[in-house]
């Protein structure tokens, strides 16, 4: 989930994991209308940096279909990257971070959805936050509460340049007890396309539950997260800065497309974790996904 991760400290990385990150500052970023040729490597045929302030390369990437189709755009959130590794989880044998699972899953989500001729955009493309980092941006290797605000206010900025018809935001899930288990998605209830939201969030939740036979932990609101923020002024929002709504000072560039953030697996889980971090689990994933966004797309 959209967590901050304080090192060594695993009661806080475990409560972070279940309340998302509500905390954040407006950063005011600006859209450019300026579009460059991406260096960095990217599925073919082409790739397109949209430009925003201060990205890293192979951030806010727009990807065009491979097969023609409606060519609606789907912005895809890979959640954490770089300094922030979100959930740590795995086997006993092998660690699985949060952050190189929900990479892969999007990689996959995306060569799919532009086989079926949709454009993505992707948020980011390597391991990597969205931002450029300052020397400032960190504390013993993670990242602050300003970083991760600026970082999460630079993915919403993408998707509003990027025109999407929809937001795809990809997470695993944590809890201190390595039995539980299972699949949910939330959405945010206090928009004006609420109930696209929720249509979303139910299409997408659906198909993860079907194709990967988990337990139906349900679909959600931001609001219903019950977990600590890092700031009074956080749980006061109540929201998720990629999904949530217009608060002056705050969040000043609130998503404007449907958006859900789903929770396919929980990384604690061994069973399931062993799922996320295989290949063919990944693209089962991906393929659930795949379809849940076009039965949502397709609906009038």
């Amino acid at each position: 989930m959209p967590w901050l991760r304080i090192a060594l400290v695993f009661a806080l990385l475990v409560a972070l994991a279940f309340g998302g990150i509500r905390l954040f500052a407006s950063t005011g970023v600006m859209v450019a209308t300026a579009v460059k040729l991406d260096a960095s490597p990217a599925p073919a045929p082409v790739a397109n940096q949209v430009l925003l302030p201060n990205l890293e390369s192979g951030a806010c990437v727009s990807l065009a279909p491979t097969h023609t189709g409606s060519r609606q755009t789907v912005f895809i959130d890979p959640g954490h990257g770089g300094l922030d590794p979100g959930v740590v989880g795995g086997t006993s044998a092998h660690q699985v971070l949060e952050k190189d699972v929900t990479l892969a899953v999007a990689s996959r989500l995306s060569d799919l959805l532009r086989s079926a001729g949709f454009r993505v955009v992707m948020a980011r493309t390597q391991d990597t936050t969205v931002i450029k980092l300052s020397s400032s941006d960190s504390v013993y290797g993670s990242l602050t509460a300003s970083a991760e605000h600026r970082d999460l206010a630079a993915r919403a900025a993408c998707a509003n340049a990027a025109g999407a018809a929809a937001l795809i935001s990809i997470h695993f899930d944590a809890f201190a007890d390595p039995s539980v288990g299972g699949t949910e998605t939330f959405y945010d209830a206090a928009r004006s396309f609420a109930a696209a939201n929720r249509q979303l969030a139910t299409d997408v939740q659906s198909a993860l539950v079907a194709a990967l036979g988990t337990s139906d932990r349900g679909v959600w609101t931001d609001d219903q997260l019950a977990a600590p923020t890092l700031t009074s002024s956080g749980s006061s929002y109540n929201h998720l800065i990629e999904l949530g709504p217009l608060s002056a000072g705050w969040v000043d560039q609130p998503s404007q497309m449907a958006g859900a953030l789903v929770e396919p697996l929980f990384l604690t889980n061994p069973t399931e974790a062993k799922v996320a971090a295989d290949p063919s689990g990944q693209q089962q994933i991906a393929a659930a996904l795949e379809a849940g966004l076009a039965k949502f797309l397709a609906t009038p």
